[in-house]
């Protein structure tokens, strides 16, 4: 592998070892939060809305003020009778905040939900919550499951209390508690008791199951309808006449009263149009012959008057005309004079959970004062801004909504996480592949450079080789080659001379092929140490000579290029004494260990003169720089000269 893939690889290896985070095992990728973020868009376009209500009318329960929150308050409804029940509906009081915006005002911090029968006073507790279970703040109704309980009363019992806003006094305060079966509000207009109850006649424990809740009925889906509100003559009482086309048994009638239709903010109190005192009838016959009276409706107040006035019908037998008059009828003062006034923005009749008005005829014993309003759109099943949904459809939408407004942001600032992160890695990336780039081109730089190097390198070392294995035979055969003119007259001097020539061809023939093999680093001194004995012994055989060699298998474990070296400058050594020291005794140490490879050879030749002391051969400075190594020169004992050299093997093995 050249270079630039190595550092291609390594950029590569650094770049994933940068940039692998590891993610923990519950962890949503991008693509999963982009679901549930649009999942959950998606079903909120489907629910129904946070409409509140404005103006005046039922608030709800209040109990008494305390400075501490360790009070215990409860309410307590009763059922009447020993029933299934299957899902609470806790509607929190609203508090429009200044900063905050409208959240739940006095709504408890610790509470239980307990139901029981009349032979079961302490009952069986349904939920429990605490400031842990996160709650608060809210505006939306808390729904709680009781699937398979039956009951006869109803409990929640406060032991922890929250501080209504303008005074931060510790209550308990409620805007209703709706209690189901199936698509009962079984709790409607039921008694209630209370552990205590603010004197304020606008916080009656009875506003508790009164129906009214604070918000307005703002479904998602359909058209808008307007409310008709009349004027009646004052000559007689008013009324609306619903043709169901059939017999039903009924068992409530819910009422929703006009809105804001005609201006914002309304001009009006939210009882307007609702008579002081109605008589609802049922009747089979036409002309109301055999009329029965089903509920008379009457208010002092317009704490007792909401957005849908619900009432409980005696379902004992079926109708199939229900009339509805303005025994005492609303009156307001239009253009100088007092007026009758009668309508509603919608009337259902409820029979088994469903709504057997809508879409039926509605007909009045007056006539309508704007033409452009219909009798018909007070049983269309809309209002102002929608559909109407059941009771208790509406709250599980507007708890779901609560529900889903938390969890979106929460997924959207993991989503914001993630894409940070994705951008600084993307930008990370941007940044290596920039650098990436540089490494390449200055790796393939360096890689030419190198190779240039390598090849500057080669040419020295082969002339190294060149003039090491093969200048002395060339200088030797050239001599031989000369001397021949002097004996062309001696056949026998002239054979023997031919024969020297021969052989010194074929040795340099081997020097020859020699040179190639070391410049390829082939392994041609596996036994380095036997090669330097018989070296020793075809150069300096005439010599007295000693050659110690210790460490031959670290020697053997050198590169293969090293050895070649280490060898030449051994060889080129012995040769220079050969030719120019005029040496008798050759004395030669080589030691190899994993540190070092020391190598001192010492002659008793003629040694250096005064400018030749210390100067080291250039043949050897070469060898020596090949290797990596230093070497040194200097007078021997025996008035030689000694040569060093000093190799560090710890990068070499």
């Amino acid at each position: 592998m050249n270079p630039a893939s190595s550092l291609v690889k390594s950029l590569l290896l650094l770049a994933g070892a940068i940039f692998y985070v590891p993610l923990h095992a519950a962890e949503d990728s991008i693509s999963q939060l982009e679901e549930k973020r649009d999942a959950i868009r998606a079903e909120l376009d489907q629910l129904a809305t946070f409409s509140l209500r404005s103006g005046v009318g039922s608030i709800g329960f209040r109990s008494l003020a305390h400075a501490e929150p360790d009070h215990t308050e409860w309410v307590r409804i009763e059922l009447g009778r020993e029933m299934p029940i299957d899902q609470i509906v806790v509607v929190p009081a609203i508090w429009r905040a200044a900063q905050s915006g409208f959240e739940a005002d006095g709504f408890p911090l610790e509470f239980q939900l307990i139901a029981g029968s009349d032979n079961d006073a302490e009952g069986k507790v349904i939920a429990s919550f605490t400031e842990r279970d996160g709650l608060l703040p809210r505006a939306a109704p808390l729904l709680v499951d009781c699937p398979s309980t039956t009951a006869s009363w109803v409990k929640l019992n406060a032991t922890r209390l929250a501080p209504r806003h303008f005074d931060n006094q510790y209550i308990l305060e409620l805007a209703e508690i709706m209690v189901f079966h199936g698509p009962d509000n079984v709790a409607l207009h039921q008694p209630v008791t209370t552990s205590s109850v603010d004197a304020n006649s606008a916080r009656d424990p009875a506003y508790l199951v009164d129906g009214f809740v604070p918000y307005l009925m703002d479904a998602a889906k359909g058209e808008n309808s307007i409310a008709v509100i009349s004027t009646t003559p004052d000559t007689l009482q008013g009324f609306y006449t619903i043709d169901l086309g059939a017999p039903d048994r009924l068992d409530y009638i819910h009422l929703h009263t006009v809105e804001q239709s005609d201006t914002v903010p309304q001009p009006f109190s939210d009882d307007l149009g609702i008579p002081r005192l109605m008589h609802i009838d049922g009747a089979n016959q036409p002309d109301f012959s055999d009329a029965v009276r089903l509920l008379d409706l009457g208010h002092e107040s317009v704490y007792e008057t909401g957005p849908i006035m619900m009432h409980r019908l005696p379902g004992e037998a079926p109708y199939r005309y229900i009339r509805l008059t303005a025994a005492e009828p609303y009156t307001s003062f239009i253009g100088g004079k007092i007026q009758n006034r009668f309508g509603f923005s919608e009337i259902e009749l409820i029979s088994g959970g469903e709504n057997v008005a809508l879409g039926k005829t509605v007909s009045a014993n007056f006539p309508l004062r704007n033409p452009s309003r219909s009798f018909s759109s007070m049983t269309d099943g809309r209002n102002l801004y929608g559909d109407i949904l059941p009771i208790r459809q509406w709250m599980y939408q507007l708890a779901r909504r609560h529900e889903l407004e938390k969890a979106l942001p929460l997924v959207q600032r993991q989503l914001d996480l993630k894409y940070a992160r994705q951008q600084v890695i993307v930008t990370r990336l941007m940044w290596l592949a920039a650098a990436l780039a540089a490494m390449i081109a200055i790796g393939f730089l360096g890689h030419r450079i190198l190779r240039q190097r390598q090849a500057s390198l080669m040419k020295e070392r082969f002339a190294a080789d060149l003039h090491d294995e093969l200048g002395a035979n060339l200088h030797a055969i050239g001599f031989l080659g000369t001397h021949l003119k002097d004996i062309l007259d001696s056949p026998e001097k002239l054979l023997r001379t031919v024969d020297e020539i021969k052989a010194l061809t074929d040795r340099t023939g081997e020097a020859t092929r020699y040179c190639i093999d070391s410049q390829t680093a082939k392994e041609i001194h596996t036994d380095l140490a036997a090669d330097l004995r018989r070296t020793t012994r075809r150069i300096i055989a005439n010599l007295d000579y000693s050659l110690d060699i210790e460490g031959g298998e670290i020697l053997n474990a050198l590169k293969p290029r090293t050895r070649t070296d280490l060898f030449l400058f051994f060889k080129e050594s012995l040769v220079n004494i050969n030719r120019h020291a005029d040496a008798s005794a050759v004395r030669i140490q080589l030691t190899a260990d994993t540190q070092h490879v020391r190598l001192r050879i010492c002659d008793d030749g003629r040694g250096l003169s005064d400018g030749e002391k210390h100067a080291v051969p250039a043949s050897l400075q070469r060898r020596a720089k090949l290797l990596g190594a230093k070497v040194s020169v200097e007078p021997s004992e025996s008035g030689g000269t000694c040569i060093s050299l000093d190799l560090r093997t710890r990068r070499l093995l």
